[in-house]
C-alpha cells in the first residue's frame, strides 16, 4: 500500500478514513508512503477564555506530581512555575520582564519572550515524561492537544518542536497511551517530520514512530537514544550496531557533523548530502555499511544549564554511564555485535559503561557482544583544562564534576587502569585518534585540550590527525582519511558478523 502513488486524492481519504491505528503507523514507518494517507489531525478545543497557550502549559506542569523526580529537576520545575507567572503577570500589565535565576536562562534561548516562557515550561515537562505516571496525566490533562496547538504554533523555533516530539516520544513508551496519541493526530505529524530533510527533525520523529510500532520493533527508545539507520521499516537484515557517544559540549547530532567549512554552508546539505553533511554517520556510514542498525546517544546537556544553577550536586561519570546502559538495553544493544565510537569524555562514559556492565549478569550479553571502540581525542589520563582557571573549567565541562578529569584524579586513574586490563583480556580491538591543533575557546584562550599522551590508552593505534579538539571527529570530506580510516576499522572489526 505505501507504494501506491497513482491514486486520486479521496482515493487515500477512503483509506486514511478506514486505517487502524496499527496500519497507520506502519504506513508512517515506510520510506514511500504519500502523505495523503495521513488525515489531518482533529480540531483543537478552543483555549479556555482569558487563557494562553503559555499559561495553559504553566497550568500542566504545574498539575503534574513532584514525586519521583531528582532533586534538580524539583528545583527546576518550581523555578520554571516562579519565571513563567511572573512573566503572565508581566505581560497582563503590557510589560515584559523575566526576574529572579531565570535571567540569563533566559537570554540563552534568544528568542521571543513567549517562546522562552515556552521552553523554560517545555523542559521541565520533558522530564516529568520521563516518569509512565505522569506521562498518564499529561494525557488526562489534555496535554496531547495542547502540546500539539504548540507544535503548531511554532513552526519557525525547531528547538520548541524538538522539546516537544521528545515529550511524545517518551509518551509512546507507554503502550496504554498509544490509542490516545494516535486518536490525538500525532502520527500524522510524525509522518510528515520523518520526511524532513532536517536530520534532528526526522529522528526525533523516527523515535516516536518506532515506539508506537509495536507491530516490527521489539526495542524500546528511551530519551536521548537516537536511532539514525534505518529510520523506516526495512527488509535489510541488520547485522550489528554502531553507537555514537558524544563528549565535552556535544549532542547527539551536531558533534557527528561534516567539519565547518566557510565554502560550504549548512544550506547546501539540503541540495547535497555528499558535498556537506549535517550527520555523517547517517548520511556516509549508512550508505556505506546498510546492515548496521546506528544509535546515537544524547546525556543530560539540555540540563547543563539548569544544573549550574541547581544546588544539589551535578552527575558523575558513573551515574552517567549507569543511567546511559539502562537506556541502550532497553534499545536491543547487547542483542548483536557492537562497536562504540566516542568522542572526548563520551569515551570515558564508554569504559566505565563497559566494566559496568561486565558486573552485571543481565548486561551479559553487551560484553559478549561488543567487538571494538574508536576513541576520538579521549582523555583517558586527564586533560590539561583542569589545570585552568575554574571559569574556563566550568565553561567546559557545564554539568561535570572537573576534579574527575584532572591529571592526580584517583577515579579517573583506577577507570583507566581497571579498563585497561578489561579490554586486554576481552581482546579488543581499539582504535585511538588524537588532535595535535590548540583548540580555541571564546577569543582569548587557546588550549590543547587532549594532549597526545593522554590519549593513548596503552593499547590499538594512536593516530595523530592534525586538526582541534571539536574537529578530531568531524571529517572534511567523505575521502578524507579521518572517515575512511574510521570505516575500515569498522568493516575489518565486524568482517565475520557481515559475512553472516
Amino acid at each position: 500500500m505505501a507504494e501506491a502513488h497513482q491514486w486520486h486524492d479521496y482515493q487515500y481519504r477512503t483509506v486514511a478514513q478506514a486505517c487502524d491505528p496499527r496500519t497507520l503507523v506502519g504506513l508512517a514507518r515506510s520510506k514511500d508512503s504519500d502523505l495523503r494517507f495521513f488525515l489531518p489531525p482533529p480540531l483543537l478545543p478552543p483555549l479556555k477564555e482569558d487563557s494562553s497557550t503559555e499559561e495553559e502549559l504553566r497550568q500542566l506542569l504545574a498539575s503534574l506530581p513532584q514525586t519521583e523526580l531528582d532533586e534538580c529537576i524539583q528545583y527546576f520545575t518550581s523555578l520554571a512555575l516562579s519565571e513563567s507567572s511572573q512573566s503572565l503577570a508581566a505581560q497582563k500589565g503590557g510589560l515584559w520582564c523575566f526576574g529572579g535565576n531565570g535571567l540569563p536562562y533566559a537570554e540563552s534561548f534568544g528568542e521571543v519572550p513567549s517562546a522562552t516562557v515556552e521552553m523554560f515550561c517545555l523542559e521541565a515537562i520533558v522530564k516529568h515524561s520521563e516518569i509512565s505516571i505522569h506521562c498518564d496525566n499529561i494525557e488526562a490533562n489534555g496535554g496531547l492537544q495542547l502540546l500539539q496547538r504548540l507544535y503548531q504554533l511554532h513552526k519557525d523555533y525547531p528547538k520548541v518542536q524538538r522539546n516537544i516530539m521528545r515529550v511524545i516520544g517518551n509518551m509512546a513508551l507507554n503502550e496504554h497511551l498509544h490509542s490516545a496519541i494516535v486518536r490525538s493526530g500525532w502520527v500524522s505529524i510524525m509522518a510528515e517530520a520523518l520526511k524532513s530533510q532536517h536530520i534532528m527533525e526526522a529522528s526525533h520523529a523516527a523515535r516516536t514512530l518506532a515506539n508506537l510500532d509495536r507491530e516490527t520493533v521489539q526495542e524500546k527508545y528511551q530519551d536521548g537514544v537516537y536511532v539514525l539507520h534505518p529510520q523506516h521499516r526495512t527488509s535489510q537484515p541488520i547485522k550489528a550496531d554502531v553507537l555514537f557517544i558524544h563528549g565535552l559540549m556535544g549532542a547527539a547530532f551536531k558533534t557527528w557533523r561534516q567539519q565547518d567549512s566557510e565554502q560550504v554552508l549548512t544550506e547546501k546539505a539540503l541540495e547535497d548530502e555528499d558535498r556537506y553533511t549535517t550527520c555523517w554517520p547517517k548520511t556516509w556510514l549508512a550508505r556505506d555499511c546498510p546492515a548496521l542498525r546506528i544509535i546515537s546517544v544524547e546525556y543530560d546537556t539540555s540540563l547543563s544549564d539548569w544544573r549550574a544553577r541547581c544546588p544539589m550536586e551535578r552527575k558523575s561519570i558513573a551515574f552517567r554511564s549507569n543511567e546511559l546502559l539502562r537506556k541502550l538495553r532497553a534499545a536491543g544493544v547487547g542483542d548483536r555485535p557492537i562497536i562504540w565510537i566516542s568522542h572526548s569524555m563520551g569515551g570515558l562514559l564508554v569504559k566505565k559503561m563497559l566494566l559496568e556492565a561486565s558486573k552485571k549478569p543481565e548486561m551479559s550479553t553487551v560484553i559478549k557482544n561488543t567487538r571494538g571502540i574508536i576513541f576520538y581525542s579521549v582523555p583517558h589520563h586527564g586533560s590539561r583544562l583542569a589545570e585552568y582557571s575554574v571559569n574556563i573549567r566550568y565553561l567546559l565541562f557545564p554539568s561535570l564534576e572537573v576534579k574527575e578529569l584532572s591529571k592526580d584524579s584517583p577515579a579517573l586513574k583506577a577507570l583507566q587502569d581497571d579498563f585497561l586490563e578489561f579490554a586486554k583480556d576481552k581482546k579488543l580491538q581499539v582504535l585511538n585518534f588524537v588532535e595535535t591543533q590548540p583548540t580555541y575557546i571564546g577569543s582569548m584562550i587557546k588550549l590543547h585540550v587532549v594532549p597526545e599522551e593522554s590519549a593513548d590508552l596503552g593499547i590499538g593505534d594512536l593516530i595523530p590527525v592534525d586538526v582541534n579538539h571539536l574537529n578530531i571527529c568531524k571529517p572534511k570530506k567523505k575521502d578524507a582519511f579521518l572517515y575512511q580510516r574510521t570505516l575500515q576499522f569498522i568493516r575489518e572489526t565486524l568482517a565475520k558478523d557481515l559475512e553472516n
